[in-house]
């Protein structure tokens, strides 16, 4: 019987790798691929030890590092499954993930698992501590034989988390097959080799760093040059030994920021994909006059893995992210779920082996969110008439800020609680770094004066730091349509300027 467990259906390739550099840490020890497949062996029997078993939960709260990348695969090939979170997520948003998923185990710097192992009496495991309940001093103990979960195709691999305008996060579940399907397409529509060496500056909690970026170095064994973060200075000084770079596009624009950018930087360079959020057309033809290359943008979402790329061989236009994906199918619906023409805007559904079975502990909203089998991916869409996609807006108030999901429910709920606000809306704005800036538009209750600062410092409190506005503006009164709703974009309108001004 076949055993469709995304790990085992690796393994091979990670064995015949034998001691090539699959993870290279710069001021670390380099891990080869060996390496990885015994490390990754220790911890799913560390796991094992601790009394976990396949479709059980483990939860990591943890900066970027190879370890964290290990547990992942160690997650992988015990059959558990794996749920990242943001690292800079408040304690009452980490209080909602562990109640809401209840993992077997939760592993973090040694100050959370001491807050969650004594607020839960929760197994917990450090990544930062060599004593006892270090992860990597626990993990030295044990074996390097493990034999892989067996698992099918559907099971659940990762839960990804998200938020909706309600504010509500929601794990999407995505399968071994999910990962898998969405790994072997992009692998072959963007020519991937083991010769590529891969610049990884990306988080490894969400779908771009995670998914897209390692998914193809382990598929393609090839070697990932694993900074800890985007650093510019530490991204030119490595841009000449590597073939591919990922990134969101406030890298790229921090990269033509810099004089010494330019095409003696990307002799070696095959690839450079960008997405999480809208690259501006200003961008792209600036980054190929200055280097020669056209960036190549995609789409995709938590829930789907990728969707839509602009071809590797081909025209890719600015403002467009290209075409579905093979095995992806799409479709436009307006918004009573009727077909639109094209050249018509209207909201994406998708379907296909990549996109996710649902959410975790949702049954209700899981009916809601398919349509004929179709996931409506609330994203605005025009296709042109040779299929080419372009995203032109949310039916969600979304904000994507450094290529990071914002949702303003959550913020204005943390808003309307303090004192002299009498109410909020959160909307989202052009800025010249993040792509976007989140705005907080307050109505101050009546004689009030708030104080900006303090307001902020609250959402400090309660809020991840790139979910915090970055600008407050007092208003009389919100602008409404006649049915009380919001109008968010007339305040878009309004401060349209606001981060250029500043």
């Amino acid at each position: 019987m076949t055993n469709d467990n995304f790990y085992a259906l690796l393994q091979p390739r990670l064995i015949t790798a034998g001691n090539k550099a699959f993870v290279v840490n710069p001021g670390a020890a380099t891990i080869t691929y060996l390496e990885a497949d015994a490390l990754s062996a220790r911890l799913a029997n560390l796991f094992a030890d601790r009394g976990l078993k396949p479709g059980d939960r483990i939860l990591t709260r943890s900066g970027k590092s190879a370890m964290a990348l290990m547990v992942y695969l160690a997650c992988l090939r015990s059959g558990i499954i794996y749920v990242p979170v943001n690292p800079s997520c408040t304690a009452d948003e980490l209080d909602y993930f562990l109640g809401d998923t209840n993992p077997g185990l939760f592993i973090g710097d040694m100050d959370t698992c001491a807050m969650v192992g004594k607020k839960y009496g929760m197994n917990t495991l450090s990544l930062d501590d060599d004593g006892q309940g270090s992860l990597v001093t626990e993990a030295d103990a044990m074996p390097s034989e493990h034999t892989v979960a067996g698992n099918a195709a559907g099971d659940i691999a990762v839960l990804i988390y998200t938020s909706g305008t309600t504010g509500a996060p929601k794990g999407a579940m995505l399968s071994h097959g999910n990962l898998w399907s969405n790994a072997q397409t992009l692998y072959e529509c963007w020519g991937w080799s083991k010769e590529d060496v891969l610049l990884h500056c990306l988080p490894i909690f969400h779908v771009h760093g995670l998914f897209v970026a390692t998914h193809l170095a382990l598929l393609g064994t090839s070697t990932m040059v694993f900074l800890p973060r985007f650093d510019t200075a530490e991204v030119l000084a490595h841009l000449p030994e590597v073939t591919v770079f990922m990134g969101v596009p406030t890298y790229y624009t921090r990269l033509l920021a810099e004089p010494a950018f330019g095409q003696a930087c990307c002799q070696s360079m095959r690839l450079f994909v960008s997405g999480s959020a809208p690259l501006l057309s200003e961008t792209f033809r600036e980054f190929e006059q200055r280097t020669g290359h056209t960036i190549l943008e995609r789409y995709g979402m938590s829930e789907t893995g990728m969707l839509v790329s602009n071809p590797l061989s081909g025209e890719r236009l600015a403002g467009t992210v290209g075409y579905p994906l093979p095995g992806v199918q799409t479709r436009v619906r307006d918004e009573n779920g009727q077909p639109v023409a094209n050249d018509e805007i209207g909201v994406l559904q998708v379907k296909g082996p990549n996109v996710f079975s649902g959410y975790w502990n949702k049954p209700q909203l899981n009916d809601s969110e398919f349509q004929d089998g179709y996931f409506i991916t609330g994203d605005l869409v025009e296709v042109a008439e040779d299929g080419r996609i372009a995203i032109v807006g949310r039916n969600k108030d979304m904000i994507i800020s450094g290529g990071l999901n914002v949702y303003p429910k959550e913020i204005e709920n943390v808003l309307d609680r303090l004192p002299g606000v009498k109410e909020s809306a959160v909307f989202g704005v052009s800025h010249p770094d993040f792509g976007e800036g989140v705005v907080a538009a307050i109505v101050p209750e009546s004689g009030a004066a708030p104080d900006h600062e303090a307001l902020l410092k609250a959402c400090r409190e309660h809020l991840a730091g790139y979910k915090t506005p970055k600008h407050l503006v007092e208003v009389d009164a919100l602008p409404r349509n006649t049915m009380g709703k919001v109008q968010k974009n007339r305040l878009r309108d309004q401060y349209a300027d606001i981060f250029r001004e500043a």
